[in-house]
């Protein structure tokens, strides 16, 4: 059994250090999931109580991946507790190491993100720069999957790495199947953009998400914005207006993300041919199927077809 082992340093937010416990604990038994402290005692949470853990850093030796939650009030020192840094230290080198927001604070000042990208939290990005200059860090997206260690930006990203790791340890149907238990979105692309300061659109009557369900339903036939304009009974600026307003991008640039993770799935449960994926999905060639993934998650279909049928 896969074990994950949660560090909670002092100040931790007890929404994110639930995370783990809920995600990973719902999958059927596949992990099992400890939490410790960096010196076995009591630590207080950015809420108004202190918590207990029944596990020691001891625990951190026994790991397969350590996860580390964010805390409050990220350090304004590159220097890590005596205790933590003892702690980090009795990591096995073979362990996955997963930080959630602040918690990269704390990867970066043991040395382990020197010349590696990484990401964080995006109102704390000019602080992580001036403490740790060696980080390649992009504050604009939700996270970042560098082989043995991941970095994710605020809270609900912490959800999205825990499911992208389930994705990559099991494939996508039990990664799916916990999502819906959790009642989350099964996946969001790492290299999604955080959504920092973006207005909430005026409440309307008359907006997209009717037109939107309708698109996914037909997602295999030419769809314009004129079509989507006149499902919604809009006149073309309107609606790209208060599309852009509802989900922070254009029509266009919806229906390719849409397209692609319907591909995704096909490509992760079935044999069909890329050629047959590409015209089930809307696009007019393989070869246009192949340039839009590649463009969202770096890989060809095969080689996407390959990694996930592995883990199935």
């Amino acid at each position: 059994m896969h074990r994950v082992v949660v560090l909670a340093l002092d100040g931790v937010y007890p929404f994110e250090l639930g995370i783990p416990q809920r995600v990973f604990g719902t999958a059927d038994g596949r992990y099992e999931v400890l939490t410790c402290t960096a010196d076995g005692r009591p630590v207080r949470t950015s809420a108004d109580f202190a918590i207990t853990t029944d596990h020691g850093p001891e625990a951190l030796a026994t790991a397969d991946t350590v996860i580390i939650p964010p805390y409050e009030s990220a350090p304004a020192s590159a220097r890590l507790p005596a205790p933590v840094a003892e702690a980090l230290a009795l990591i096995p080198s073979g362990a996955r190491i997963v930080s959630i927001c602040t918690g990269a604070f704390t990867l970066a000042a043991a040395g382990l993100l020197d010349g590696r990208p990484a990401t964080t939290h995006w109102r704390l990005t000019a602080r992580f720069r001036a403490l740790f200059p060696k980080v390649a860090l992009d504050a604009d997206v939700l996270f970042i999957d560098d082989g043995d260690i991941l970095t994710s930006a605020g809270a609900a990203s912490g959800v999205d790495v825990c499911l992208h790791l389930i994705r990559k340890d099991h494939g996508s149907q039990v990664a799916n199947r916990v999502a819906r238990r959790c009642v989350v979105p099964p996946w969001r692309e790492g290299g999604q953009a955080q959504y920092i300061e973006q207005p909430v659109p005026e409440p309307s009557t008359a907006g997209t998400a009717a037109t939107r369900e309708w698109a996914l339903t037909r997602l295999d036939k030419p769809l314009t914005l004129t079509d989507l304009a006149g499902h919604a009974r809009m006149s073309l600026r309107t609606f790209a207006r208060r599309f852009g307003d509802e989900v922070g991008m254009s029509p266009g640039r919806w229906l390719i993300q849409q397209r692609v993770a319907r591909a995704r799935e096909l490509l992760e449960s079935s044999d069909l041919p890329v050629e047959l994926i590409a015209g089930r999905v809307g696009f007019a060639t393989a070869a246009s199927l192949r340039q839009h993934l590649h463009a969202a998650i770096g890989v060809s279909p095969q080689t996407y077809r390959r990694t996930f049928q592995a883990a199935e």
